[in-house]
């Protein structure tokens, strides 16, 4: 006889309130960002003082740099939409070619 297969509830888990850990992942040091994003920690640092980049800021009496995951993400998708192979309507290949201006007076 099989043994019979334990059912999980397929209710919806109660909200959890809010811990350090997770206040901890809504925010991301420079070191995290940069693993988030897939970049080196460098090239934020370099973006930051160029005000290029995903958006940051200082917190806390160190006054470490620390990014919003949600700006991240945000940014991303910003990224995307400007991205001619994402975004259809920036495509070159797909829009008409303009008219040059007669060069005759």
């Amino acid at each position: 006889m099989p043994t019979p297969v334990p059912t999980r509830s397929l209710q919806a888990p109660l909200a959890e309130p809010a811990t350090p850990s997770a206040l901890d992942a809504s925010f991301l040091t420079v070191k995290g960002a940069a693993a988030y994003l897939g970049l080196s920690p460098h090239t934020l640092y370099v973006w930051r003082h160029r005000r290029q980049g995903p958006p940051s800021f200082r917190m806390g009496a160190r006054g470490r740099v620390m990014y919003r995951r949600e700006a991240l993400d945000a940014w991303i998708h910003e990224q995307e939409c400007a991205d001619s192979r994402s975004n259809p309507a920036l495509d070159p290949l797909t829009s008409h070619p303009l008219r040059q201006a007669s060069l005759r007076a």
